[in-house]
């Protein structure tokens, strides 16, 4: 979250000299850079207002101890005819793809929490209707 915002505060301060540049060409009324750049603000301003309210009022959870069920903070292994993939099951706001760190509330991570291993989910998504077994849960 912390990184997140300090890459926003940078991008912030790269879009206000282009916001700065398109201001000295004139006409500010037909001017696309200009509109661009403001609309690019207004984004990561609301960006960092979210930011700054979930560093305020956000909360940790510890993950649930037990592995019996898969639950929030575990890494669950699946598995389907195309192999075995790995991922920890996580907030909304920590959901990273690239990181195998999938959202609770993405259709498969909802599909697989309270789920024990061995058990086979049925996974509707946007390109399809899918099958996993649990393989392992950490």
């Amino acid at each position: 979250m912390l990184q997140r915002r300090s890459a926003l505060i940078q991008k912030r301060v790269a879009v206000m000299g282009r916001l700065k540049e398109a201001r000295e060409q004139g006409d500010l009324s037909e001017n696309g850079a200009y509109k661009y750049a403001k609309f690019e603000l207004g984004d990561i301003g609301r960006e960092l207002r979210k930011i700054k309210y979930l560093l305020a009022n956000g909360r940790v959870q510890a993950p649930n101890i037990s592995v019996e069920t898969a639950d929030f903070g575990h890494t669950i292994t699946i598995e389907d005819d195309q192999g075995q993939m790995s991922f920890m099951l996580v907030s909304e706001h920590e959901s990273d793809p690239a990181e195998n760190k999938l959202s609770a509330a993405s259709p498969l991570g909802s599909a697989v929490n309270g789920r024990r291993v061995g058990e086979v989910l049925t996974v509707v998504t946007p390109s399809g209707t899918k099958k996993y077994r649990i393989v392992n849960i950490s």
